[in-house]
């Protein structure tokens, strides 16, 4: 079997950033795949579940319900190696497109205050598995390390 496109990437060389993994061609349309790269594979603790968990909930409804946005996203959600996420876009994009995006993500998540969307056993499968505190560290780290002031080795994979 030949290995995915993901999987041809050097995790040891990957710094946290904003990639396009990917980008494919439905009908005439274009989706465009973006790593979420939040922690550095293979050298630094992968998120723990209830963070993931909370930033998927509180990304997915910022995202979705964002004005000029919203209509363009098809998915957000973890990796399972939990060292990010991946965000699809429907259109042809580079990773310098969506990094206002992505800062106004999470500078929403690093300051968000209340109860976690969807955190109901009604709204979701495992709604006691959500860390908000530890999810707006993660936030917060990720705004001030690597979305502010990115450079472009953390756009582009190398």
């Amino acid at each position: 079997m030949e290995p995915i496109e993901s999987f041809t990437v050097n995790h040891l060389s990957l710094l946290p950033g904003v990639y396009v993994s990917r980008k494919d061609s439905t009908g005439n349309d274009v989706v465009t795949t973006f790593d979420i790269r939040m922690t550095r594979p293979n050298y630094e603790p992968v998120m723990n579940t209830a963070e993931v968990h909370a930033i998927e909930h509180l990304g997915a409804t910022f995202l979705r319900n964002h004005k000029d946005w919203g209509s363009k996203v098809i998915y957000f959600g973890p990796m399972g190696c939990r060292t990010g996420f991946y965000l699809l876009i429907a259109g042809d994009y580079d990773s310098e497109d969506i990094i206002p995006l992505m800062r106004e993500l999470f500078d929403f998540i690093r300051t968000y205050e209340g109860e976690v969307p969807g955190a109901s056993p009604e709204c979701c499968g495992n709604y006691l598995d959500l860390n908000l505190p530890m999810a707006k560290v993660l936030a917060e780290r990720f705004f001030e390390h690597v979305l502010t002031g990115i450079t472009p080795d953390r756009l582009k994979y190398s």
